[in-house]
């Protein structure tokens, strides 16, 4: 298997900090806009599309600013997935940074993943 390259995406976000930090680090925020439905048992959360399950278990988090997780079919491998909130501190915009991995062929279609749901976000924040 080839190796997966690393990627950062940022997306300006009009919400507060801790009302985003909710949506990117519970069950009940992810699923609003990430994936049908999301259940946690403790580090470890079950997202469910169409029927189809995917685990990941939470490496580290730090309240109201990120989020990382692992898939566990990547538990062997370095790769992760990121939510991170960024707020400048001059101006006090608020952005949504995702640091994730895909493999080359599939960097394109995994942004465009990426945009989807993060615009599916911010409709749920009132955002677009």
């Amino acid at each position: 298997m080839e190796d997966k390259i690393k990627f950062e995406l940022e997306f300006p976000i009009k919400a507060s900090p801790a009302l985003l930090y909710t949506y990117i680090s519970t069950p009940s925020g992810l699923s609003e806009w990430f994936a049908d439905n999301v259940n946690s048992r403790g580090e470890l959360f079950k997202f469910i599309w169409d029927g189809a399950e995917e685990q990941a278990k939470v490496l580290s988090k730090k309240s109201g600013e990120r989020i990382k997780f692992r898939w566990l079919h990547d538990e062997d491998d370095p790769y992760f997935f990121e939510l991170r909130i960024q707020v400048d501190e001059i101006t006090k915009d608020v952005s949504i940074i995702v640091v994730d991995f895909a493999e080359e062929d599939e960097i394109d279609e995994t942004k465009m993943l990426w945009e989807n749901q993060i615009s599916d976000l911010k409709q749920v924040l009132g955002s677009a």
